[in-house]
């Protein structure tokens, strides 16, 4: 990739799932910057939630053993052993805590270099062609990044409301608020809060950008390391081995970083989801192949893994800024409230079911 393709990135941006993804993406933003200490403190929770989730993940993968949330925790807290637990299990998620924090500043400076450090820390190791076709994608995001590609579609807040920008992500920066002037819009902690139309636009386009990037990032080290001494199927109906499964982990990490960097919010992949899209993108390439075969029209395959890639990465996203932004407006006190509001209710339904077959006989019967 020596530049981002424009036309994928509007055909990807303007995808209904994508789109949907953008507004939720959009809705989280919205909340920033913020000011409330309850929301900040519930946001550094997401952050560190959000690290133990990923590298029990990578872990899972290095190792094929069954990591577990608590194993995830005890590391990031600082462990660097757990009684009872396989020390393979503990040096994994050191590696892919050591891993996540290396690749952190590539959201400010948009090094490349980092994602060597990243494969180190990992264990992962590219063919030469492979390295450079990664860093030469990234250049190429880089240099977008500095021309100003990203900074067109300023960020609306709310429709009716006044306009503002900002250029960061949720987690790392803010969009504008609105002013006095959209004071009367609806606030944006509203659970019917809907973002305007272009700060959905804007954000689709960023998201579809990250995707694209994400797409020729995993087609650059496919065949890097596949098929090596100790790689397997990840399972019998997946068509991706171990070894191109641990390939793409420094990639998964890198595309969050640069999420960040050009203010659209991370996201998070569970193993299975990990294998998942590889096998996705496999899958999608092998019917392409299918279709140019049977003659169809030339470079069919050409969007095909990027189609797939925005399909099947779409709906999580979505559902993990819904997620965030839930996390973000929790109040305990007003969901202790609401949960005993709902206690309440359910007890006086459940009363009144239980003697809905007594006849009322306390009418008095009044002779004329």
């Amino acid at each position: 990739m020596t530049e981002l393709n424009t036309a994928s990135i509007a055909r990807v941006a303007a995808a209904p799932a994508v789109r949907e993804a953008a507004r939720e993406a959009a809705r989280l933003i919205a909340l920033w910057p913020l000011t409330d200490a309850m929301r900040m403190d519930n946001d550094a929770k997401y952050g560190e939630n959000l690290q133990v989730r990923v590298t029990r993940a990578f872990a899972r993968i290095l190792t094929g053993e069954d990591v577990t949330v608590p194993d995830a925790e005890y590391v990031y807290e600082g462990a660097d052993a757990i009684p009872g637990r396989p020390q393979t299990i503990v040096d994994a998620l050191l590696a892919a805590n050591d891993a996540y924090d290396a690749i952190a500043d590539f959201s400010d400076t948009g090094d490349a270099t980092l994602v060597d450090d990243v494969a180190a820390d990992l264990g992962v190791t590219w063919d030469d062609a492979a390295s450079v076709r990664v860093h030469g994608t990234l250049d190429a995001v880089e240099a977008a990044v500095n021309d100003g590609t990203f900074d067109a579609g300023e960020y609306a807040v709310a429709d009716g409301g006044s306009d503002g920008t900002g250029d960061g992500g949720a987690s790392g920066g803010a969009a504008g608020a609105a002013d006095a002037a959209g004071a009367a819009a609806m606030p944006v902690d509203d659970d019917a809060f809907e973002p305007s139309p272009a700060l959905v636009d804007a954000m689709a386009h960023r998201f579809a950008a990250a995707l694209t990037v994400c797409d020729a990032l995993l087609a650059a080290v496919e065949d890097s390391g596949a098929g090596d001494a100790a790689s397997a199927p990840v399972a019998a109906d997946t068509p991706v081995d171990a070894a191109a499964v641990r390939a793409v982990l420094p990639l998964l990490l890198v595309v969050n970083e640069l999420r960040e960097q050009i203010s659209v919010p991370r996201i998070c992949l569970t193993d299975v989801q990990v294998r998942d899209l590889l096998a996705a993108r496999a899958a999608a390439l092998a019917d392409a192949a299918t279709e140019a075969a049977e003659g169809a029209t030339a470079g069919v395959g050409d969007a095909a893994t990027l189609d797939a890639t925005a399909a099947f990465v779409a709906p999580l996203a979505a559902a993990e800024w819904a997620k965030h932004r839930e996390d973000v407006l929790w109040d305990p006190a007003a969901a202790k409230k609401k949960a005993k509001e709902e206690d309440e209710k359910r007890n006086k339904a459940a009363l009144a079911a239980k003697f809905a077959h007594v006849k009322n006989d306390n009418t008095e019967t009044v002779e004329l």
